[in-house]
C-alpha cells in the first residue's frame, strides 16, 4: 500500500503540506475527544431538562463510549483497506451530523441514540489518525514533533472539554455543548478534503474478514458495556456478561488464526513494544481518566465550585500539557530516549495521584488541587508521546491503521475501566460512611481519597510494567 508521502509526490499539479495535514488531523481529533467528556459538567442541567434518572444519566456517556470503543479496531482496519482519508472524512461527516441531533434532542431516547451515532463517527475519524501521522512523517525527528503536537491536542482536549462544558452550559444552555460542533465539523471536513493528500487503500478484497469483524466488534462493545455499567447491575450479571465477552474474544482469536485473510494479523502482538505499550496505556489512561472525572466531582461537591469555576480550575492542565509537549517533548525524547521519558512521566503521575489522595474535606484549590494537577499534567505530557511512539514503532506500514485503531481502543478500554473502578470505589466508601452517620461532605471527600489512592497504585503498576516490558527500547 502506498503511503501518504508517496501520494503527495505523485499528485499532479498539487503540493500537499504535511504540517497543514497535521493541523487538520488534530482539529478532527480534538472535536471527538472534547465530546468524550464535555457532557460531564453539563449532566445536572441535562438531567433537569430531560428528566433522566441517576442510573439513566450515565448512558449519556455510555452511549458514546460503547460504539466508540467497540468500533475502533474494525474501522482502523477498514481505513487500511478503503483509504484512511476516506475513513477520516466520512467519520467527520457522521460525527458532525450526530452532534446536531444531540443539540436539538428533546427526549432521553433521542439524545442517547444520537450520542451512539456520535460514537460511531468518532471511531471512524479517530481510528486512522495515528496511521496517517506515521505515513506523513517517516523521518524520526519530524515524527517525534508531530506526535508531540498530536498528543498535546489529545491531552489538552480532555481538560478543555471540562471547561467548555461548564462555560457553554452556564452562559447558554447544555444544547450548545453539541451544537458548537457544527461549524467546527464543517470547517474540519472541508479542510480535510482540501488539505489531506489522496491515498489508495489496499482494497476491500484484502483482509476483509467480516465474520472476524463481527466477533471482535461485538466483544469490544460488550467489554465496554460491562465496564461502564458495573455499578448498575449485580455481580452475577457482570460476571456472566464478562464471560460472554471473553468467549467472543476467544472465538475471534481462533478465527484470526485460521482465516486466509484475517482482520487482525496475530503476528502484530509478537511485537513487545506494541503489546507492552498498549498494556501500559490501559493502566495509565485508567488513572488519568478516573482523575479527570473524580477530580471534577471533588472540586464541585467538596470545594463547592460552580460549573464555570470547575472548568476554569482545570485549565492549567491543558495549558501545561500543551506547553510541555510542544516545547520540550520531542527534544527530550530525542535526547534521553522514549523509554526513559516514559518512566519519568509515570513517576510524576504516581506522585500527583499520591498527593491528591490527601485532599481533605476542608481543602482548598490552591493547596490541595493545583499542585497535583500540575504534576499529573507534566507527567502525562512526558509519558503520552513517548508511549505513542513506542507502540506505533512496533507496527509495519501495512498495519499502521490497525495499530492506530488498537492503540485508540486500549485508550477507551483503559479510560472506561478506570472510571468504573474508581467511581464505584468512591461511591461505595461514601455510602458506607454516610450509613454510619458521617456528614455528607466529609464522607464524600474520604470516598474520593480512596479512589485517588487506588489510582496511585494503578499508576505504580503502569510504571513497573513499563520498566520491565519496554526496557529493551532505550533510544
Amino acid at each position: 500500500m502506498s503511503t501518504l508521502s508517496e501520494a503527495q509526490s505523485r499528485a499532479p499539479g498539487r503540493t500537499y503540506s504535511r504540517w497543514a495535514s497535521l493541523v487538520v488531523l488534530c482539529a478532527g481529533t480534538l472535536m471527538t475527544i472534547l465530546d468524550g467528556n464535555i457532557v460531564t459538567v453539563a449532566m445536572p442541567a441535562i438531567q433537569r431538562d430531560l428528566g433522566f434518572s441517576g442510573p439513566g444519566l450515565a448512558w449519556i456517556v455510555n452511549a458514546y463510549m460503547i460504539p466508540f470503543g467497540g468500533l475502533l479496531l474494525l474501522v482502523g482496519r477498514l481505513g487500511d483497506l478503503v483509504g484512511r482519508k476516506r475513513m477520516f472524512t466520512a467519520g467527520l461527516a457522521v460525527f458532525t451530523a450526530a452532534s446536531v441531533l444531540c443539540g436539538v434532542a428533546t427526549s432521553q431516547g433521542m439524545l442517547i441514540a444520537a450520542r451512539a451515532v456520535q460514537g460511531v463517527g468518532g471511531a471512524m475519524a479517530s481510528a486512522v489518525v495515528l496511521g496517517m501521522l506515521f505515513a506523513l512523517f517517516p523521518e524520526p525527528r519530524e515524527l517525534a514533533r508531530a506526535i508531540a503536537v498530536f498528543s498535546a491536542v489529545g491531552a489538552g482536549g480532555g481538560a478543555l472539554g471540562t471547561f467548555l462544558g461548564g462555560a457553554l452550559t452556564q452562559a447558554l444552555n447544555w444544547h450548545w455543548i453539541f451544537l458548537i460542533n457544527l461549524p467546527i465539523g464543517i470547517a474540519a471536513w472541508f479542510a480535510a478534503v482540501r488539505v489531506l493528500a489522496p491515498e489508495q487503500g489496499a482494497g476491500l478484497g484484502r483482509g476483509a474478514d467480516y465474520p472476524g469483524a463481527a466477533l471482535v466488534t461485538g466483544a469490544l462493545m460488550l467489554t465496554v458495556y460491562v465496564i461502564v455499567g458495573t455499578g448498575a447491575r449485580s455481580l452475577t450479571a457482570t460476571l456472566l456478561l464478562g464471560a460472554l465477552a471473553l468467549a467472543l474474544f476467544v472465538a475471534f482469536t481462533v478465527r484470526q488464526a485460521r482465516a486466509a485473510r484475517p482482520l487482525l494479523r496475530l503476528r502484530l502482538f509478537r511485537s513487545r513494544l506494541l503489546t507492552g505499550a498498549n498494556a501500559v496505556q490501559i493502566l495509565m489512561i485508567g488513572t488519568m481518566f478516573g482523575f479527570q472525572f473524580i477530580g471534577a466531582l471533588y472540586v464541585q461537591r467538596v470545594l463547592g465550585f460552580s460549573e464555570l469555576l470547575t472548568g476554569t480550575a482545570f485549565l492549567p492542565a491543558p495549558i501545561a500539557v500543551g506547553a510541555l509537549m510542544l516545547g520540550l517533548s520531542a527534544r527530550t525524547i530525542g535526547r534521553f530516549g522514549a523509554y526513559r521519558v516514559l518512566l519519568a512521566g509515570l513517576v510524576l503521575i504516581v506522585a500527583g495521584m499520591a498527593l491528591l489522595s490527601r485532599a481533605p474535606a476542608d481543602g482548598s484549590y490552591v493547596a490541595d488541587v493545583l499542585p497535583p494537577l500540575l504534576l499529573l499534567a507534566t507527567g502525562f505530557a512526558a509519558a503520552m508521546p513517548a508511549l505513542t511512539g513506542l507502540a506505533m514503532s512496533g507496527a509495519r506500514e501495512e498495519d499502521a491503521g490497525l495499530a492506530s485503531g488498537l492503540f485508540n481502543t486500549t485508550q477507551v478500554v483503559g479510560g472506561s475501566l478506570g472510571l468504573a473502578v474508581l467511581s464505584t470505589l468512591a461511591a461505595g466508601r461514601t455510602d458506607e460512611l454516610v450509613s454510619r452517620g458521617a456528614e455528607l461532605i466529609p464522607a464524600t471527600a474520604e470516598g474520593y481519597q480512596l479512589a485517588f489512592r487506588v489510582a496511585a497504585l494503578i499508576a505504580t503498576a503502569a510504571l513497573v510494567l513499563a520498566a520491565g516490558v519496554l526496557r529493551g527500547r532505550r533510544d
